[in-house]
């Protein structure tokens, strides 16, 4: 590839490899040449396809997505019509680790080097997932109001229900005692059911402390493995690399275990391959702009927890996030909905990635302001909390 001759500011011309210029875009690139073969890839392009720019140089298009992909059809309507092509919303499927991502396309002729194409891809999960994190903390946060009525308005009552079924209880037979007994059980069980919702009502700043993630990630397992996710083998794969993080230890705790659990009911008994994997790294250039705000925050602090079970189901993932949203018999849906307001109280977004044999719970969170990484200061912009216009205002 020529180099790109560039003016100065001093009308002196400089030369700057296209390689060099490719390299720094954060979204995957591909430049194909005549055999449908890479002639190139950047780095963006080598995490997102999870192979090396040597390997991915062996395949054709075709052999990397799959000859139905349509990137494969718009690599062939660039060369048959000589004009760059945009696509939006198409699915690329990336056989090598089974998962299907949803992305933009622009392909286009290079420049005085036909016949070279040049393949951008952007992800939409990135977008969506700013989107959707609006409108999950939203209906989380919608919750509070119900909360808060449920608390003063059931909780009371319940009280005197159960009471009452226990004084009567003496002076019943067994059959009429076990009624009063399921009465009392199905009471604590609605008790229960309210206390957790109350949760989402609670909009206090949460008291933070510098915390070693993998500190917490190893208190998760423990407890993981020496109850419901005993004899599931656990990878981690962390960055040691990684600073310290300001979070509240309890709650970060609760979320991590709620999604370690997720992975664990996920895991079928008959797989014997059945894994979970615990996963932390710094992805800088994720910034989030807040609505209503000029404020605007990066999330390069990453932990992801990934399952390889059969997956969740299609029509759940857009209300996956929701309160009451479950597919488990026993479930009340408000697991997921309490990891996304717990990471939404500490400035960062969570979103899930899910195939068959590959779901990946994954959390951005932001770095305290001047936090060193990898031997750079890292410029971060003081971090309020993620709020939502609809959030209810705070009482007394």
């Amino acid at each position: 590839m020529n180099s790109l001759g560039l003016m100065t500011h001093n009308g002196s011309r400089t030369h700057i490899d296209h390689e060099l210029v490719l390299g720094v875009v954060p979204h995957p690139i591909l430049v194909i040449g005549a055999s449908d073969r890479a002639v190139y890839a950047n780095g963006a392009a080598e995490q997102f396809f999870s192979t090396s720019q040597s390997l991915l140089k062996r395949q054709s298009l075709s052999e990397l997505v799959g000859t139905c992909s349509p990137l494969v059809a718009l690599l062939g309507q660039v060369r048959r019509t000589g004009a760059s092509v945009n696509e939006y919303g198409i699915d690329v499927a990336i056989p090598r680790v089974t998962a299907t991502r949803l992305v933009d396309v622009y392909g286009g002729l290079l420049p005085e080097q036909s016949p070279l194409v040049l393949l951008m891809l952007q992800q939409r999960a990135m977008a969506q997932m700013i989107e959707r994190q609006l409108t999950h903390r939203a209906a989380a946060r919608s919750v509070s109001g119900m909360a808060a009525m449920l608390a003063h308005e059931i909780k009371n009552p319940l009280s005197g229900i159960r009471g009452a079924a226990q004084l009567l209880e003496p002076a019943l037979g067994d059959e009429d005692r076990a009624l009063t007994q399921l009465i009392c059980t199905e009471t604590d069980r609605i008790r229960d059911l309210v206390d957790r919702m109350e949760v989402f009502g609670d909009e206090r700043p949460l008291a933070k402390t510098a915390v070693n993630v993998h500190a917490v990630l190893d208190h998760v397992k423990r407890l993981a493995v020496s109850g419901f996710a005993r004899g599931i083998p656990f990878v981690e794969d962390y960055d040691p690399s990684l600073p310290s993080i300001m979070v509240n230890r309890d709650k970060m705790v609760q979320a991590l275990l709620n999604l370690v659990k997720n992975a664990a009911e996920a895991l079928d008994d008959t797989n014997s391959d059945a894994r979970i994997t615990l996963r932390t790294a710094f992805r800088p250039g994720v910034r989030l702009a807040l609505p209503g705000s000029q404020a605007r925050i990066s999330l390069p602090f990453m932990i992801e927890v990934e399952d390889n079970g059969s997956g969740i189901p299609a029509n759940m993932k857009e209300y996956l996030f929701d309160p009451f949203v479950t597919s488990k018999r026993t479930g009340t849906g408000l697991g997921l909905a309490l990891v996304a307001k717990t990471i939404s109280d500490h400035g960062g977004i969570v979103e899930c990635d899910s195939s068959p044999k590959h779901t990946v719970f994954r959390i951005l969170l932001p770095l305290a302001e001047g936090t060193r990484s990898k031997g750079r200061q890292t410029a971060i912009e003081p971090v309020p909390a993620l709020t939502h216009p609809t959030t209810p205002n705070k009482k007394g």
